[in-house]
């Protein structure tokens, strides 16, 4: 895994968060977020009660946009459907971005309407990523609220395609935009704030395909067999010895294939995800996979009967591609973290995952990404759940870290 520069950005220094607390401004908008808690929750509801499937984000953006815009953000839609909303600071030609992906995991018919149990809020998407994107508005509105001048301006971002197939698009087109002029990025993404992601863990979607002629289940008998060829070839694929350091993970997400049960078929889909912490270990089983591939087709075409009428053909293409990488120890935004992690006397582990963090860590780009706070669990699944007791903290600690990492205008007469 490449390890970024320790030399790089370094002219400027994290603000540490025992100093920032002590400004009026700051502790009124620290305060602001305890005290509005019910907004917060409220906001939280009423995004994730609006679908927005991985390429079908808009809605869900245009509400985002409505409420950075009422904090009184001058914010806009981007090419790729990212609500970016800018707070100025003095120094308008470095930003410090914070941002939270807009998408889930669900098809578009999911019943998405938030149910209550007590403090429990249950709803698919309501923690990855409702609880990102309040959190992602309250810092704007508590900022906007205190009137908080910072030095680098701040970017509030929506980001599109962070989960599944959208291969981090989002992120890519906000980085390609503002870089060299981005001096880091935080990232808000699930709840609980005993981690930081400082590592990007790499990854690979891939989508297999084997076509053939097809055919009539009865008089086409023992013509070759996409989905029969599929088969072999991911029986050979799940016999694939993985390494348990450094960790490489494989999963066969999806299979699709055929028309009807008395119809062979023509066409058949595989769609894996790999991950490992060592690009070549990425690479390794991503071979692996296109010659299982390659034997699949060979065995189900040496045992078919008839091979007048067709032969298979096979292909490996890549859906996603994310780009793994490190922030260094001595970062600025990693002492600006553990500065607001000693503010709100949390404590918390570094760890490695794939976020959309991935993408500015591997362009060396400082950048982390934190829970925002409370408990949730049951990601990716339609009992999906949020509780808000404690979120303070991760809201608090989001609010530290990103003005530690742009630091405060100076006041005037000051």
């Amino acid at each position: 895994m490449p390890v970024r520069s320790s030399v790089a950005n370094r002219s400027t220094r994290s603000v540490p968060s025992g100093q920032l607390g002590e400004n009026p401004q700051v502790r009124a908008a620290l305060d602001w977020l305890v005290h509005n808690q019910s907004w917060i929750n409220d906001q939280q509801a009423r995004l994730t009660e609006i679908p927005a499937p991985t390429f079908q984000e808009s809605r869900r953006a245009t509400a985002v946009k409505e409420i950075l815009s009422a904090a009184g953000l001058q914010v806009r839609m981007d090419n790729t459907g990212n609500a970016v909303g800018e707070l100025r600071g003095a120094n308008e030609k470095e930003f410090v971005v914070l941002s939270a992906h807009l998408d889930t995991v669900f098809p578009p018919d999911t019943d998405v309407k938030v149910r209550r149990e007590g403090v429990r809020m249950i709803a698919p998407g309501i923690s990855d990523n409702g609880t990102g994107l309040a959190a992602l508005v309250a810092v704007a509105r508590a900022l906007h609220e205190a009137r908080v001048k910072p030095q680098r301006s701040i970017l509030f971002v929506a980001d599109v395609g962070e989960e599944g197939e959208g291969n981090l698009r989002g992120m890519r087109a906000l980085v390609d935009a503002y870089k060299p002029r981005l001096k880091a990025v935080i990232v808000l993404d699930g709840s609980g704030t005993d981690h930081v992601t400082t590592k990007a863990l790499a990854s690979r979607r891939l989508e297999a395909v084997i076509t053939g002629p097809g055919g009539h289940s009865w008089s086409d008998f023992g013509m070759p067999n996409p989905i029969n060829a599929l088969v072999r070839a991911s029986v050979r694929f799940l016999n694939t010895r993985v390494p348990a350091n450094p960790r490489t993970t494989f999963n066969l997400g999806q299979i699709e294939g055929g028309t009807s049960v008395n119809s062979i078929p023509h066409e058949a889909r595989l769609k894996v995800d790999i991950r490992s912490e060592s690009e070549d270990e990425l690479l390794r089983l991503e071979t692996a996979l296109r010659e299982c591939m390659a034997a699949g087709v060979r065995d189900e075409m040496e045992s078919a009967r008839d091979r007048s009428k067709g032969k298979l053909e096979w292909k490996v293409d890549i859906l996603g591609n994310r780009p793994g990488g490190e922030l260094a120890a001595d970062s600025p935004l990693l002492a600006a973290l553990r500065a607001a992690d000693d503010y709100t006397a949390n404590t918390s582990r570094p760890e490695r995952a794939s976020t959309d963090a991935n993408i500015p860590l591997s362009l060396g780009i400082d950048a982390i990404a934190i829970g925002a706070g409370g408990n949730g669990g049951g990601a990716h699944s339609l009992q999906e759940w949020y509780e808000p007791t404690g979120r303070e903290i991760g809201l608090q600690r989001a609010l530290l870290t990103v003005l530690g990492a742009s630091g405060l205008a100076a006041q005037k007469g000051s």
